[in-house]
């Protein structure tokens, strides 16, 4: 059996199944004895040397023996069926919800250092493979000690020294099996990294086909694809190489047990020690043992591949989540939207230096705040540390005067609403991505068409031929970059809360539309925070201040006529933009 942390408490869940299926497996494999037995009374029958003859009662007996074994066999094998396989497939599906549950605690970085492929192959290959153990692994090891140990204590009542013949063979065989199975555990290791391999590059590939298309690379995808496929072809025609050879070894075993028992079994019928009937009889157990005997190959084929699969599968539920709530943090309520940040500095995780330093600042509730800066200046890592998508060293950042390290993340999400420069949709209707805050039916859809106004979205949505009920391509593919945007800001919007974080969302829409988005923010945000992230000066000059980012400093915060007046960055950007728009003329 394979014990694990995560997979041993299924044993006791699932116990009273197993049992239920242990004790069908006994029936069936008591039931498979009775046939040897029917063979050898009918062929007694037929022997003149035998005292029992061949009568009409006899047969009728036989007869009736062989239907109850029949039946028992059918109603069995559909018992353990039932047993076995219902509880192999409760353990896969409560532990994909557990993976499931555990991936979306995990913080970015997981997702920065770890491709999507290399992920969804734990949720499909990894998982049906630790299913097949718990479900055909428990029946094969189950069945195999008890059909092998019923059957050798027949073999033995009749005669111990063929029996013992017998068993050399099928102990050197286990012997070698034990030693074959760390190798095969190693070969399903690298055949589940060369399908993760594999995985990673097509959805990456698929994600991209517009760029793969744009640049004309088909071929250089192509070639690269058949690069892994072929390494993905080499690590498993070895594993199957390996577990073709382990099948061929167990198999030659039992054709020489099988030459024993013929040879010996034969001379024991000679001296008069053995009558046909009892030699058809021990072959007949014999081949009853042969099930579990090639049962061991497949076992410890099936076992080192759970092992593997479990093992990649409680390296993700061994991740520790990074960011996590601080012992004892409360629910913050009734948020105002006052924000303060107290010589804030911070180096990600992996990084060499701070990319945000000394950062102090007040954002009064209410207010709206235009950030700006040169790539790469911290911008979003501002914004993202308010989300506590990292985490700050305490005393650095404070929500109505509560250190966000004292409350609770999921509280203070709540009060805040985002849109990311990645304006990732779902493969959902418009209605449903705009509602994604809300459950099902809690919005009204008038509501969702008066966000959508304010985005400037509604009019192109009505242009669909479903309207809100269009379904969009994975991530949002079958709408434009400035249509994927808008919809993203009605998302934000629906959600009405007292702090919105708009991280570049206006830069794939034109200055007219920015201008209706805007206005229509200052009309409805009033008295709530706004935090605006943006490359254009047009697109923070009319909010109530603006701070300049460089290098993780703060240059300077103000006024859009202030800035202009005594940050000499900020003025010379707006300058260059002022160049450009007069050359684009």
């Amino acid at each position: 059996m394979v014990f694990n942390k995560y997979l041993r408490h299924y044993y006791l869940k699932y116990s009273w199944l197993l049992l239920l299926g242990v004790v069908a497996l006994f029936a069936v494999d008591w039931a498979q004895l009775k046939i040897p037995e029917l063979y050898g009374s009918l062929i007694d029958g037929l022997d003149p040397n035998t005292a029992t003859a061949l009568d009409r009662d006899l047969v009728l007996e036989i007869c009736f023996r062989a239907f109850a074994v029949v039946a028992v066999l059918v109603v069995g094998r559909f018992a353990w069926r039932i047993c076995f396989f219902n509880s192999a497939n409760g353990v896969e599906a409560d532990l994909r919800t557990r993976l499931f549950s555990h991936s979306v605690t995990l913080s970015q970085q997981y997702y920065q250092v770890n491709k999507v492929g290399n992920i969804m192959s734990l949720y499909t290959n990894d998982l049906e493979t630790i299913n097949e153990w718990f479900g055909d692994g428990s029946l094969m090891f189950f069945d195999a000690l008890m059909l092998g140990v019923m059957a050798l204590v027949k073999m033995f009542r009749m005669n111990w020294l063929l029996s013992l013949l017998a068993l050399i063979p099928t102990a050197f065989m286990a012997v070698v099996g034990t030693l074959v199975s760390k190798y095969m555990m190693r070969k399903w290791q690298e055949r589940q990294d060369a399908y993760s391999q594999l995985s990673d590059f097509s959805q990456e590939s698929f994600s991209g086909i517009a760029v793969v298309k744009a640049f004309v690379t088909n071929m250089l995808e192509l070639s690269a694809f058949a690069k892994i496929n072929k390494h993905n072809e080499k690590v498993n025609v070895s594993f199957v190489r390996a577990s073709t050879l382990l099948h061929i070894t167990v198999t030659a075993f039992v054709g020489a047990v099988v030459s024993i028992i013929l040879g010996f079994g034969g001379y024991e019928v000679y001296r008069g020690h053995f009558t046909v009937a009892q030699l058809i009889m021990f072959i007949s157990y014999f081949s009853s043992i042969t099930w579990p005997v090639m049962a061991i190959s497949s076992l410890i084929e099936m076992r080192s591949r759970c092992k593997a699969s479990l093992n990649r599968v409680s390296e993700l539920l061994d991740h520790q989540v990074d960011v996590v709530d601080k012992e004892g943090a409360k629910d913050i309520e009734d948020v105002k939207g006052d924000i303060r940040f107290e010589h804030l500095n911070f180096r990600y995780p992996d990084g060499e230096y701070d990319c945000l330093k000394d950062i102090t600042l007040h954002i009064k509730a209410g207010e709206s705040l235009g950030i700006i800066g040169n790539t790469g200046s911290g911008k979003t890592t501002f914004v993202d540390l308010l989300l506590r998508t990292y985490n700050v060293p305490d005393g650095t950042i404070f929500v109505d005067d509560h250190d966000v390290n004292d409350v609770t993340i999921h509280s203070l999400r709540k009060f805040i609403s985002y849109v990311p420069q990645d304006n990732f949709l779902f493969s959902a209707s418009l209605d449903d991505n705009i509602s994604f805050a809300f459950g099902e039916g809690e919005v009204d859809h008038a509501e969702i068409e008066k966000v959508a106004k304010m985005a400037d979205i509604h009019e192109n949505i009505m242009e669909f031929p479903q309207s809100y009920a269009t379904v969009l391509g994975e991530r949002g593919v079958t709408i434009s970059g400035g249509q994927k945007q808008r919809t993203a800001i009605a998302r934000a919007l629906l959600k009405n809360a007292p702090i919105l974080i708009l991280d570049d969302a206006l830069s794939a829409v034109d200055t007219k539309t920015e201008e209706t988005i805007l206005h229509n923010l200052k009309d409805t945000r009033k008295g709530k925070t706004t935090l605006l992230i943006a490359h254009r000066v047009s697109s923070v000059k009319n909010l109530d201040r603006v701070m300049y980012l460089e290098d993780g400093v703060l240059v300077d915060v103000g006024t859009h006529d202030e800035l202009i007046e005594r940050c000499e960055p900020y003025r010379k950007t707006v300058e260059l933009q002022q160049l450009e728009e007069e050359s684009n003329v």
